[in-house]
């Protein structure tokens, strides 16, 4: 399997602290079946200000850091998590922003909207960033307040042409009843691109994209199941080269 989203880069945002934490993580996601791992550290100004360089720095030292005697049987590729934000059109102007792969021809990348709600105007930002041709896939939106007391609010965004992940911890349960429940109804509204653990902690936010991955095959089926942690992430990193 391959995961799109994970928070395994040590002391860069509220993922690991330290570079044996970050170890444990990738372990773990080995042990889970995941092959291929894309950081994605938050690229949020004002809370974690890191930019290309910083996570590019931070990607290379974890990597020189990486055990030689040890197959971790994982391999490794950098994007990032990108706020909404004021910032966020002046970084895609001058090239900032990380991309996770490409969809249809155009790189994408991992937007995150605040949980409390929907920004204002995200949609003008979604067509936007396509005029740029980028495309926008909104990180778990099973987990924003506003989708939360509403599916419908996510309507806009499908129409905006938006992609979506959902986080396979909220199929199981990790974030509770209501998330669950939205997470299930987006996948059975056939309206998510790939699964992603999110992962940033070995016991609170853990790699457990096999567990979310046999949630979503009770839902959609086997084969739509494996499209989502596999086919689909594949699709997306086709053209990238995975480390080490």
């Amino acid at each position: 399997m391959i995961d799109l989203h994970h928070h395994f880069l040590p002391g860069i945002d509220d993922g690991p602290r330290t570079f044996e934490h970050s170890m444990r993580l990738v372990r773990a996601a080995a042990a889970n079946g995941i092959t291929h791992m894309v950081a994605t550290p938050h690229i949020h100004p004002g809370r974690y200000p890191n930019t290309v360089n910083s996570i590019g720095n931070a990607f290379r030292q974890f990597l020189d850091q990486l055990p030689t005697d040890e197959d971790l049987g994982v391999k490794f590729a950098l994007a990032a998590e990108i706020r909404v934000s004021e910032d966020l059109i002046n970084l895609a102007s001058s090239g900032q922003l990380p991309a996770l792969g490409h969809w249809e021809g155009d790189p994408i990348i991992l937007l995150e909207m605040p949980h409390s709600h929907i920004p204002a105007g995200i949609t003008n930002l979604v067509g936007w960033l396509a005029r740029q041709n980028i495309r926008a896939m909104i990180a778990h939106p099973e987990r924003n307040k506003e989708i939360l007391r509403d599916l419908g609010r996510i309507k806009p965004l499908v129409d905006a042409g938006c992609l979506f992940q959902v986080t396979a911890g909220a199929l199981v349960g990790q974030f509770g009843v209501t998330a669950q429940v939205r997470a299930k109804q987006i996948l059975k509204q056939g309206l998510v691109t790939v699964l992603a653990t999110d992962a940033h902690h070995i016991i609170r936010r853990p790699p457990n994209l096999a567990e979310g991955r046999k949630v979503a095959e009770e839902i959609v089926g086997e084969s739509l199941a494996w499209q989502l942690v596999r086919d689909n992430p594949e699709k997306i990193v086709r053209e990238r080269t995975f480390l080490p």
